[in-house]
């Protein structure tokens, strides 16, 4: 995007370049579904293609953060500050990257998850993407909240949307201590590299939702401010 065109973006809406680039961000951890259950069949033709996708969306994000630090006026007018904007993008983009290095980390290594621990490696995977989901349902509800003056009913709002945020997470956590655990229970019949790599992946999994919200948090304090 020209810069003169994505400052036009910042005319319209101050913080629509925000919304822009958590969507594309939601949009690259989302590939991690189709990616997984290409590995689940041991389909790496398909999960290279499902990976490729991801560092695509993933190099697209990491466009748009750089154009938003390099065109954000350090001038505007807004109920927060600039320093705001730029920390919450980073924040951001970590998910991106996350999705990235997930994917990555398992495509080189060709790395099975094993087949007892498939069904709830999924259920995990998509609880910790409903986190990215509602990180971006809240950012998306920046627009509105400007026009209120960060006030009133849309600031209560985005507020419960954090709260059910913050339990997103608290259930993803509950949920690696079982899949960890049971990883433990299967541990002397695997490979002992890959185990490694298997604790060192639900973890990274796991981030997807830790990130997600600290990027509630992080608009949390903004707010508060």
């Amino acid at each position: 995007m020209p810069a003169n065109s994505f400052l036009g973006v910042f005319a319209k809406s101050p913080l629509k370049p925000l919304e822009q680039h958590i969507n594309v961000v939601h949009k690259c951890s989302q590939g991690l579904v189709p990616f997984f259950k290409a590995v689940f069949a041991n389909d790496w033709e398909k999960a290279e293609k499902a990976q490729q996708e991801i560092s695509a969306l993933e190099k697209r994000a990491d466009e748009l953060k750089r154009e938003l630090r390099v065109n954000l006026p350090g001038g505007i007018f807004m109920p927060i500050q600039r320093q705001d904007v730029l920390d919450l993008i980073t924040q951001q983009d970590k998910i991106a990257n996350k999705s990235k290095d997930i994917s990555g980390r398992i495509l080189g290594r060709q790395l099975n998850i094993p087949v007892l621990l498939q069904p709830q490696f999924l259920e995990y995977l998509k609880r910790c993407l409903d986190a990215t989901k509602q990180a971006k349902k809240v950012i998306n509800e920046l627009d509105d909240l400007l026009e209120t003056g960060f006030r009133g009913r849309e600031l209560r709002l985005v507020e419960e949307m954090i709260e059910e945020l913050d339990s997103i997470e608290d259930d993803t956590d509950t949920l690696q201590i079982k899949l960890r655990k049971d990883l433990l229970g299967l541990e002397k019949d695997l490979n002992p590299v890959d185990v490694m790599f298997l604790y060192s992946i639900i973890e990274w999994v796991g981030a997807l939702a830790d990130i997600s919200e600290r990027v509630g948090s992080r608009l949390e304090l903004m707010l508060a401010n």
